[in-house]
Protein backbone atom coordinates (compact mmCIF):
# COMPACT_ATOMS: atom_id res chain seq x y z
CA UNK A 1 0.00 0.00 0.00
CA UNK A 2 0.75 3.46 -0.65
CA UNK A 3 0.22 6.69 1.22
CA UNK A 4 -1.88 9.12 -1.32
CA UNK A 5 -0.95 12.45 -0.62
CA UNK A 6 -3.10 15.64 -1.82
CA UNK A 7 -0.82 18.88 -3.42
CA UNK A 8 0.38 19.90 0.44
CA UNK A 9 1.45 15.99 1.40
CA UNK A 10 -1.36 15.43 3.40
CA UNK A 11 -2.61 12.27 3.56
CA UNK A 12 -6.24 11.67 1.59
CA UNK A 13 -6.04 7.53 1.38
CA UNK A 14 -4.12 4.79 0.81
CA UNK A 15 -4.21 2.16 -2.24
CA UNK A 16 -2.10 -0.83 -3.75
CA UNK A 17 1.18 0.14 -4.99
CA UNK A 18 0.54 -0.89 -8.33
CA UNK A 19 -3.17 0.47 -8.61
CA UNK A 20 -1.81 3.98 -7.34
CA UNK A 21 0.86 3.47 -10.03
CA UNK A 22 -1.40 2.81 -13.29
CA UNK A 23 -3.63 5.58 -12.01
CA UNK A 24 -0.85 7.95 -11.63
CA UNK A 25 -1.80 9.00 -8.47
CA UNK A 26 -0.37 11.27 -6.35
CA UNK A 27 1.33 9.15 -3.27
CA UNK A 28 4.24 9.56 -0.93
CA UNK A 29 7.54 8.46 -1.29
CA UNK A 30 11.46 8.96 0.00
CA UNK A 31 14.93 9.03 -1.72
CA UNK A 32 17.60 8.14 0.05
CA UNK A 33 21.66 10.03 -0.50
CA UNK A 34 24.59 8.23 1.01
CA UNK A 35 27.55 9.78 1.02
CA UNK A 36 31.14 7.86 1.53
CA UNK A 37 34.09 10.32 3.14
CA UNK A 38 35.39 11.10 -0.25
CA UNK A 39 32.33 12.85 -1.10
CA UNK A 40 31.52 10.44 -3.39
CA UNK A 41 27.34 9.11 -3.24
CA UNK A 42 26.32 5.70 -3.46
CA UNK A 43 24.80 4.59 -6.40
CA UNK A 44 22.03 1.58 -6.86
CA UNK A 45 21.55 -0.12 -9.87
CA UNK A 46 17.71 -1.39 -9.78
CA UNK A 47 17.34 -5.39 -9.94
CA UNK A 48 15.77 -6.69 -13.73
CA UNK A 49 12.85 -7.97 -11.89
CA UNK A 50 11.63 -4.31 -11.10
CA UNK A 51 8.42 -3.82 -12.44
CA UNK A 52 9.62 -0.25 -14.04
CA UNK A 53 12.52 0.93 -13.96
CA UNK A 54 14.84 -2.27 -14.16
CA UNK A 55 18.54 -1.81 -14.53
CA UNK A 56 18.62 1.90 -13.78
CA UNK A 57 20.72 3.58 -12.18
CA UNK A 58 19.27 5.54 -9.42
CA UNK A 59 19.93 6.97 -5.41
CA UNK A 60 21.04 5.05 -2.74
CA UNK A 61 17.55 3.68 -1.61
CA UNK A 62 14.26 4.62 -2.67
CA UNK A 63 10.41 3.44 -1.93
CA UNK A 64 7.22 4.07 -0.41
CA UNK A 65 6.38 4.57 3.74
CA UNK A 66 4.17 2.40 4.96
CA UNK A 67 0.83 3.71 6.42
CA UNK A 68 2.10 3.69 10.01
CA UNK A 69 5.62 5.57 8.98
CA UNK A 70 7.06 8.85 8.64
CA UNK A 71 9.22 9.16 5.21
CA UNK A 72 12.49 9.30 7.67
CA UNK A 73 11.79 5.86 9.42
CA UNK A 74 10.80 4.04 5.92
CA UNK A 75 13.76 5.95 5.08
CA UNK A 76 15.92 3.95 7.76
CA UNK A 77 13.94 0.48 6.69
CA UNK A 78 14.67 0.33 3.38
CA UNK A 79 17.58 1.36 3.21
CA UNK A 80 18.74 -1.36 5.48
CA UNK A 81 16.60 -4.03 3.31
CA UNK A 82 17.90 -2.94 -0.04
CA UNK A 83 21.88 -1.98 0.64
CA UNK A 84 22.37 -3.76 4.45
CA UNK A 85 23.37 -0.30 5.70
CA UNK A 86 22.02 1.73 8.78
CA UNK A 87 23.01 5.28 9.18
CA UNK A 88 21.90 8.80 10.81
CA UNK A 89 20.54 10.18 7.97
CA UNK A 90 18.62 14.38 7.60
CA UNK A 91 15.87 15.63 5.51
CA UNK A 92 17.15 18.47 3.07
CA UNK A 93 13.88 18.55 1.33
CA UNK A 94 10.79 17.28 -0.67
CA UNK A 95 9.80 17.95 -4.14
CA UNK A 96 6.72 16.67 -6.55
CA UNK A 97 6.93 15.01 -9.96
CA UNK A 98 5.07 13.12 -12.46
CA UNK A 99 6.74 10.27 -14.75
CA UNK A 100 4.93 8.06 -17.28
CA UNK A 101 6.87 4.85 -18.36
CA UNK A 102 6.51 2.58 -21.48
CA UNK A 103 4.26 0.37 -19.50
CA UNK A 104 1.37 2.29 -19.04
CA UNK A 105 2.55 2.87 -15.43
CA UNK A 106 3.06 6.51 -13.84
CA UNK A 107 5.03 7.37 -11.03
CA UNK A 108 3.33 10.71 -9.09
CA UNK A 109 5.39 11.05 -6.01
CA UNK A 110 5.65 13.71 -3.22
CA UNK A 111 9.43 12.59 -2.99
CA UNK A 112 11.32 13.27 0.49
CA UNK A 113 15.09 13.45 0.07
CA UNK A 114 17.42 12.10 3.25
CA UNK A 115 21.30 12.30 3.06
CA UNK A 116 23.44 10.27 5.11
CA UNK A 117 27.26 9.32 5.79
CA UNK A 118 28.93 6.27 5.86
CA UNK A 119 31.97 4.52 4.66
CA UNK A 120 29.85 0.88 5.64
CA UNK A 121 30.17 -1.15 2.57
CA UNK A 122 26.85 -2.27 1.09
CA UNK A 123 25.47 -5.77 1.74
CA UNK A 124 22.79 -5.54 -1.07
CA UNK A 125 19.63 -7.36 -1.46
CA UNK A 126 19.26 -9.10 -5.33
CA UNK A 127 15.88 -8.78 -5.51
CA UNK A 128 16.01 -5.19 -5.34
CA UNK A 129 19.43 -4.28 -6.23
CA UNK A 130 21.46 -5.59 -9.37
CA UNK A 131 24.82 -3.75 -8.26
CA UNK A 132 26.01 -0.22 -6.68
CA UNK A 133 28.77 1.87 -7.00
CA UNK A 134 30.55 5.23 -5.85
CA UNK A 135 30.68 8.78 -7.87
CA UNK A 136 30.89 11.82 -7.49
CA UNK A 137 27.66 14.08 -8.22
CA UNK A 138 29.76 16.11 -11.25
CA UNK A 139 30.84 12.65 -12.71
CA UNK A 140 26.87 11.81 -12.70
CA UNK A 141 25.87 14.88 -14.08
CA UNK A 142 27.95 14.17 -16.90
CA UNK A 143 26.81 10.70 -17.31
CA UNK A 144 23.43 11.73 -17.29
CA UNK A 145 23.79 14.39 -19.97
CA UNK A 146 25.42 11.27 -22.05
CA UNK A 147 23.61 8.52 -20.84
CA UNK A 148 19.79 10.23 -19.96
CA UNK A 149 18.23 6.52 -20.24
CA UNK A 150 20.47 4.86 -17.76
CA UNK A 151 18.91 6.35 -14.68
CA UNK A 152 15.55 7.13 -13.56
CA UNK A 153 13.25 9.97 -13.48
CA UNK A 154 13.52 11.02 -10.00
CA UNK A 155 17.25 10.33 -9.79
CA UNK A 156 17.73 12.79 -12.50
CA UNK A 157 15.64 15.67 -11.22
CA UNK A 158 17.50 15.17 -7.61
CA UNK A 159 20.48 15.62 -9.73
CA UNK A 160 19.76 17.94 -11.77
CA UNK A 161 17.69 20.53 -10.01
CA UNK A 162 19.47 19.71 -6.54
CA UNK A 163 22.94 19.23 -7.27
CA UNK A 164 24.42 22.97 -5.64
CA UNK A 165 21.98 22.32 -2.56
CA UNK A 166 23.26 18.75 -1.94
CA UNK A 167 26.91 19.71 -2.37
CA UNK A 168 26.59 22.60 0.46
CA UNK A 169 25.51 19.60 2.54
CA UNK A 170 28.48 17.70 2.20
CA UNK A 171 31.17 20.05 3.76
Amino acid sequence: MVILVNENDETIGYMSKLEAHQQGLLHRAFSVLIFNSKGQLLLQQRATGKYHTPGKWTNTCCSHPYQDETPEEAAHRRLREEMGIDTALQFLFKFQYKAPFDNELTEHEIDHVFIGFTDDVPLINKEEVNDFKYMYLNDIREDIVRNPDGYTPWFKIIIEGYHEYIERHLV
